[in-house]
């Protein structure tokens, strides 16, 4: 499986960004597509994953800021962020996997990665 990840960039405070990505390959081989975090100097953290029966899974710290979507004929999944703080503020890596549902916010739920893309927002 290859994930193509796209979007990010600078924004202030209060502003927004989208980030999208796109799965190609062995699509069959996986039933999950999600976005994880890592901040300088942290470790990679969750921020969302959709299965592909529709159910998803957001973290708290974005629910009501982050809008996560899934196109299946594309096989896209896109994060819409609103409201940004400059806690948001990381590189945003694009998964995929077959997590169970116990494993599904944990990074060794997923076997493949994109190539992380950053997102920067200035106080």
């Amino acid at each position: 499986v290859q994930l193509q990840a796209s979007g990010g960039g600078s924004v202030q405070a209060g502003g927004s960004l989208g980030l999208s990505c796109a799965a190609s390959g062995s699509i069959g081989s996986i039933n999950a597509l999600g976005w994880y975090r890592q901040a300088p100097g942290k470790r990679r953290e969750f921020v969302a994953a959709v299965f592909s029966g529709g159910r998803t899974n957001v973290t708290d710290s974005v629910k009501g800021r982050f809008t996560f979507s899934r196109d299946n004929a594309k096989n896209t999944v896109n994060l819409q962020m609103n409201n940004l703080k400059p806690e948001d503020t990381a590189i945003y890596y694009c998964a995929a996997g077959r997590p169970i549902t116990s494993m599904m916010r944990r990074t060794s739920g997923y076997g493949y990665w994109g190539q992380g893309t950053q997102v920067t927002v200035s106080s």
